[in-house]
């Protein structure tokens, strides 16, 4: 912020301050090196951007068809600021891939509107695991800022 008073935070800082926000997290264990990294690169960024680690609730389920009922069962808490669902489905030589990722994704968008509750959706769908790979960083870090931000503006609103 050149020039600008220390004191003063501008508006991206504002919507990036994670202090006193509490974020759950639900992971997929299939493909578990490439969640395990999402999940590695998330939790970093929470805690750079602010929130407190007491107030990083983890847990793993199965697969990415599973998150959304996980993520459920979070949100009825309602002790959440944000969600993050984090999962990899791979491209395989069947119409599975288009079943998990086309239900997991209607599955975690259906449980934010129900809830009003923002969630962040890093379940990765690539072609094969060299993508994958390529983005379980960007993408960990990604949700983390998503589920950050969307929690401040819907204190604002």
């Amino acid at each position: 912020m050149f020039g600008a008073d220390k004191g003063n935070i501008d508006n991206e800082d504002q919507r990036l301050q994670g202090k006193g926000l509490r974020i759950g997290i639900v992971q997929a264990r299939f493909n578990h090196d490439v969640t395990d990294a999402l999940t590695s690169a998330c939790k970093q960024e929470l805690l750079i951007l602010g929130v407190a680690e007491r107030d990083i609730h983890h847990v793993s389920v199965p697969g990415a068809l599973e998150v959304p009922v996980a993520l459920q069962a979070l949100a009825e808490k309602s002790k959440f600021d944000a969600l993050i669902a984090i999962g990899c489905i791979i491209r395989g030589e069947t119409y599975h891939f288009e079943l998990v990722a086309n239900e997991s994704s209607a599955g975690v968008t259906r449980i934010a509107l129900d809830f009003q509750l923002p969630i962040a959706n890093a379940i990765l769908t690539t072609e094969n695991l060299s993508q994958a790979i390529a983005r379980q960083s960007v993408k960990g870090s990604d949700a983390a800022r998503v589920a950050i931000e969307m929690a401040n503006l819907l204190e604002k609103i």
